[in-house]
């Protein structure tokens, strides 16, 4: 795109410049230690208020149907990192798999402060500090967004039959599943992305998105979310008969469910909109309670999932590329820059 890692890099022409706005980099600095700090206050505080309700759960599990099923939900939070990667890389120098899941993962837990939009503001900054401009980050982010909530609203066409039988207003998927699909198209997509940079009043993209960049995403997002619900279903059918029905129910809810997370945006993590949706598809098959158990359940598996990861790919980034991560880590040593 236009807007080239200049952007990123700090004024070195113009030192008595950056000296009086050095009040502006330290309270930047400050902010971020904020933010972090509650991103994983936020998640903490979810996985301890729901541990007991969690445990009590999964010892009616099967221990290796609760591995096998931490196992998709892991592997579907990577395919979700390799989508965002190949987003970021048309855009651009190409980002290692490693940088990207640091990036990624760890900007990810935003999710668990009120106003999911934190999660994109610490993506930003974390991009920024290894060395990507924010527009890059920023643009990369409302692609791979775009791409997988039609990916989410075309998997939840399969459960949207259950849905109607037990929540009628379930009935705009339909309406909103044709007009994603026509955003999909790397000219409207495009159109759409330079309409927002223009508005934001940044500089608009140098190229036309690539088909193969949206078509890859799209799959790897697709593929999230089989991964998500094939988790769902390994939990719901361990005390029974395995069903290829439910399977498909449980991919279908839990791309219905993400989707109704992302409209109610100012609850951490769209904390109740999700489950409501998972729990309503599986009472046919395990009875309202042990729905809204497995719905939690999920939940919390999800938290654990997400916080071991973005640990595990910010140790992994520390090990590779020790001194571009202490540049990203300046968040937590007071660095400067802005």
């Amino acid at each position: 795109m236009t807007v080239s890692s200049e952007a990123a890099r700090p004024d070195v022409a113009n030192p008595p410049a950056r000296a009086a706005n050095s009040w502006k980099a330290v309270l930047v600095s400050w902010l971020r230690r904020v933010l972090l700090t509650a991103v994983v206050a936020g998640a903490g505080y979810y996985l301890v208020s729901r541990w007991d309700e969690f445990w009590s759960t999964l010892a009616t599990v099967p221990w290796y149907s609760g591995v096998l099923s931490m196992v998709a939900v892991v592997a579907g939070i990577v395919t979700g990192v390799f989508a965002w990667q190949t987003v970021i890389n048309d855009l651009g120098e190409p980002v290692s798999r490693v940088r990207a899941a640091q990036i990624y993962l760890v900007s990810q837990l935003g999710k668990y402060v009120p106003g999911s939009v934190w999660a994109y503001v610490l993506q930003m900054e974390l991009g920024r500090k290894a060395g990507l401009p924010r527009a890059r980050i920023f643009v990369s982010s409302l692609v791979q967004l775009a791409v997988s909530v039609v990916a989410m609203l075309t998997l939840g066409m399969i459960a949207l039959p259950k849905l109607l039988d037990q929540n009628p207003r379930a009935v705009w998927l339909y309406v909103a599943l044709p007009c994603s699909l026509v955003a999909l198209h790397p000219k409207v997509m495009t159109f759409g992305v330079n309409l927002v940079l223009r508005m934001l009043r940044k500089a608009t993209l140098d190229h036309e998105l690539h088909w193969t960049t949206i078509a890859r995403t799209l799959g790897l997002s697709a593929l999230t979310y089989v991964l998500f619900g094939l988790h769902l279903w390994l939990l719901a059918t361990a005390g029974g008969t395995p069903s290829l029905d439910v399977l498909l129910l449980c991919i279908g809810s839990i791309a219905v469910g993400l989707v109704a997370g992302l409209v109610f945006f100012m609850v951490p993590s769209g904390v109740g909109a999700r489950d409501v949706l998972v729990a309503l598809v599986l009472v046919p098959t395990v009875g309202v309670t042990a729905a809204a158990a497995f719905a939690v359940a999920s939940r919390v598996m999800f938290t654990v999932a997400e916080l071991a990861t973005a640990g595990g790919a910010a140790l992994l980034a520390r090990i590779r590329n020790p001194e571009i991560t202490a540049a990203v880590n300046t968040t937590a040593v007071g660095g400067s820059g802005s």
